[in-house]
């Protein structure tokens, strides 16, 4: 009997389903006409399995296989916690919508093989679609919190567009009691009329105790936290001091009055800077750790590193992208230790032009470590005593401070946005537990430094972009000139208007609306909504600008220590500065870049989502203490399930519609306000509002308020 391979099975089923005399059938009925005989039944399945897997051919909502038609495509399913989702289909704008009915065993994050119909249920949408089948998981575990019920139980994801719980059967509970966070491995991914089924895999510990919630959410975004067993072997050959040889032909830049200025706790400096003036020019020198030296391509720590793209920052834990023998150590510009770096040497005029600039390998040698506290306290505030005590310094430091302000003024006069949002700052005490939670404080400290790792950014982009080798930028496109058109309706409630809403629109326009609204009760609501209007920035091969700089060149190089794109597009400047960038090498970046900016770009994505996530968590653990108090908001969004809330501290909760009490509130969504049926009192987005505490929720990941009147003078959370 002759063995038949799977591939030969496949074609044979291709034949089938190609002629035109097939009509679709079920799998069943495509295994009669080929007249598939029992034995061999088994070997057919997993034919028509793997013709599925491969989307050669599909199987519709009707179990009915047939070939793909140009409206079945692969995409990357993003749920949502009430059922419905979306699909993200690359190269293409806009997601394809996912009926609750149509999202078949899809959950967020997979890849998944869609339908586009033609003709969609929904009204107003312009591409709706149906799941026919997951092409690939995200992930077969899940994080969340165990809920006992006679011996068996259910897990409640801790990501919510999981969209339902998971039975975990009698077992199979690894003796997990109610209030465990827990991870578990999903057996089986439910259907319209069965749940999600899994076994407990691990105990992380209690919802309450502390930490837990933050290893959770590592868990959950499968962030790596231990490194492998390569890496730390490979850092036994990592010294400890940077040996004279490897100084040998680098340009001696210690005699430079350099420093380094950040946050008062970090660890990780891997950006200095130096400043000097001659005439009517300034000498800006932009100092990056050469973190490439000790982290060689394809070596276990840079394999770790391409897998993390990214230090995570969550609260008081530091998840870095290299180990803290390089990241706190080696790499580190350490004042008052010789340090190897990657310097951006600019020479700059008086009204913010590189007039002329040069990218070298360097040693130098940070003369003070300073943070933004201090700095500011000397060009700010003019404080006496910090003036004295760094009075060596402090002239640079005026310096700095006037060349900062000429850069931003450049910068302003092409467009760039600055969105001055205040972001938040957690404090916590060495449980974890929060203890204050307020806006990240922003000053002129802290933009000079912004300033100058923005024009080194600039330069060293324009520098090889026209030299035109290969390279990862730092790209924010154009926005849709749809959602404009949403932010412009929107707006117009405001009194504010948009120009060339149905076209392009410019980076001034943005600007000039920011401009406008500066210092009103509405700053900071239309500054989240116009943020929301905007696209992702990402990494990628191609040069195309970044819209919200108004930067025709920009790449991300000042930060190497903490994010991949830095490392990577330093390895291309040494081979080049070396005369080293061979054909063979050139052709060897053009192939692996564009997954270095694809997963470069996704990291980024993970970090920002699970910092959120953390965020959240603490803020709702702070608000617990506050249950039954009163304090000032502004309305932050209005939603027919009700209101939203932010308060002075940053803290975002509910006021659900059903709460508001009164009338009958009916939700007007062209304006974004609810009214009132009877008594036409209106609650709209910006307006002021005094709110209650009624409860938090670290399951489901709410605060609820309740309306407690009119704005008046009340405590802030955390001045009591």
């Amino acid at each position: 009997m002759d063995i038949i391979s799977m591939d030969e099975k496949k074609d044979k089923i291709m034949a089938v389903i190609s002629s035109e005399a097939y009509k679709p059938m079920k799998v069943k009925d495509l295994a009669v006409l080929m007249s598939v005989p029992r034995e061999e039944k088994k070997e057919f399945l997993s034919a028509v399995e793997a013709l599925l897997n491969d989307g050669r051919i599909v199987e519709d909502q009707r179990n009915l296989l047939r070939l793909p038609g140009e409206n079945v495509l692969a995409g990357v399913f993003s749920g949502t916690a009430k059922g419905f989702g979306f699909v993200h289909i690359n190269d293409t704008e806009e997601d394809v919508f996912i009926p609750a009915q149509s999202v078949a065993d899809a959950h967020d994050k997979d890849k998944v093989l869609i339908e586009v119909l033609k003709n969609p249920t929904m009204p107003g949408t312009k591409r709706e679609g149906v799941v026919l089948r997951v092409l690939e998981r995200n992930d077969l575990s899940i994080v969340g919190t165990f809920i006992k019920n006679n011996g068996y139980g259910f897990v409640h994801p801790d990501n919510q567009k999981f969209g339902s719980d998971i039975f975990i059967p009698k077992g199979f509970t690894e003796h997990a009691v109610s209030g465990n966070k827990v991870i578990c491995e999903i057996t089986f991914f439910g259907n319209a009329s069965r749940k999600p089924e899994g076994h407990i895999t691990n105990i992380i510990g209690h919802i309450d105790d502390p930490g837990s919630d933050i290893i959770s959410v590592i868990r959950a975004f499968g962030i790596p936290l231990e490194f492998p067993d390569g890496v730390i072997n490979e850092l036994k050959g990592v010294p400890e001091h940077v040996d004279p040889e490897d100084t040998v032909g680098r340009e001696d830049l210690r005699s430079l009055m350099t420093v380094t200025i950040d946050g008062e706790d970090s660890k990780d400096l891997d950006d200095a800077v130096s400043l000097t003036k001659e005439g009517d020019f300034y000498n800006l020198g932009v100092h990056i750790a050469d973190v490439t030296h000790y982290v060689k391509e394809d070596s276990p720590l840079d394999k770790e590193a391409l897998k993390r793209g990214t230090s995570n920052y969550l609260i008081d834990k530091v998840i870095p992208m290299l180990p803290h023998e390089l990241s706190n150590g080696i790499c580190s510009l350490n004042a008052g230790e010789d340090r190897l770096a990657l310097s951006c040497l600019m020479k700059i005029d008086t009204k913010g032009n590189v007039v002329e600039h040069k990218i070298v390998e360097s040693v130098i040698l940070v003369d003070k470590r300073m943070s933004y506290p201090s700095v500011k306290k000397i060009i700010e505030d003019k404080d006496p005593e910090e003036t004295e005590r760094y009075k060596e310094f402090v002239p640079m430091f005026f310096l700095m401070d006037e060349l900062a302000g000429i850069l931003r003024k450049k910068r302003h006069k092409r467009g760039s946005i600055d969105f001055d949002i205040p972001e938040c700052k957690i404090r916590v005490d060495e449980k974890g537990e929060p203890v204050e939670i307020g806006p990240y404080e922003r000053n002129r400290a802290t933009m000079l430094i912004e300033d100058f790792m923005l024009i080194a950014n600039e330069t060293v982009a324009e520098d090889h972009f026209w030299q035109e080798i290969p390279f990862v930028y730092r790209t924010h496109e154009s926005p849709d000139p749809e959602k404009i058109q949403k932010l412009a309706t929107f707006i117009y409630n405001f009194g504010l208007t948009i120009k060339n809403t149905n076209e392009e629109i410019h980076p001034k326009e943005i600007q000039s609306l920011l401009s406008k609204i500066d210092g009103t009760d509405e700053e900071s609501l239309i500054q989240r909504l116009t943020l929301r209007s905007l696209k992702q920035a990402k990494y990628t091969v191609n040069c195309d600008g970044h819209f919200g700089l108004a930067a025709r060149y920009y790449c991300h190089f000042t930060s190497p220590i903490r994010r991949y794109p830095d490392l990577q597009i330093h390895r291309i400047i040494k081979l080049n500065l070396n005369g080293r960038l061979t054909p063979s090498k050139i052709r060897h970046f053009e192939k692996i870049l564009p997954d270095v900016a694809y997963l470069s770009s996704r990291y980024e994505r993970r970090a920002d989502e699970a910092e959120r996530e953390v965020e959240k968590l603490k803020k709702i653990e702070f608000m617990s203490k506050y249950i039954g108090e009163e304090f000032e908001g502004v309305i932050s969004g209005v939603t027919s399930s009700g209101l939203y809330v932010e308060l002075k501290n940053t803290v975002e909760g509910i006021i659900r519609i059903e709460e508001l009490e009164g009338d009958y509130f009916i939700f007007d969504e062209e304006h974004y306000m609810l009214i009132g049926e009877h008594t036409k009192k209106t609650y709209k987005l910006g307006q002021k509002i005094i709110i209650r505490v009624e409860g938090t929720d670290k399951l489901l990941r709410t605060i609820d308020f309740s309306v407690a009147g009119e704005p008046e003078e009340v405590t802030r959370p955390g001045e009591q």
